[in-house]
């Protein structure tokens, strides 16, 4: 049975990795991006898109931290006041 998960891992990373591969061939036009006056110099739109997945894929586990370590607090102060109030 492990070896069956290992080899259905390894063909969806091998699917994943084609995927990836075929997106950066068929998407090699070059675009430039402005924002707020500023441009970048031109790139393929595969590197923007790639680029802000990996972006997204590093804030995005960040933001989920934050929300738990806040909700944490929440329920701990809420605890805390309920003990006072038992007092």
């Amino acid at each position: 049975m492990r070896n069956l998960k290992r080899a259905v891992a390894v063909l969806f990373m091998l699917l994943l990795a084609a995927v990836v591969l075929f997106f950066v061939l068929e998407n090699q036009q070059p675009v430039a991006l402005v924002l707020f006056g500023w441009a970048a110099p031109q790139v393929p739109v595969a590197v923007v898109v790639v680029a802000a997945l990996v972006v997204g894929l590093a804030i995005g586990p960040l933001l989920g931290a934050y929300g738990l370590m806040r909700g944490k607090r929440k329920i701990r102060a809420a605890a805390r006041r309920s003990a006072l109030a038992e007092s």
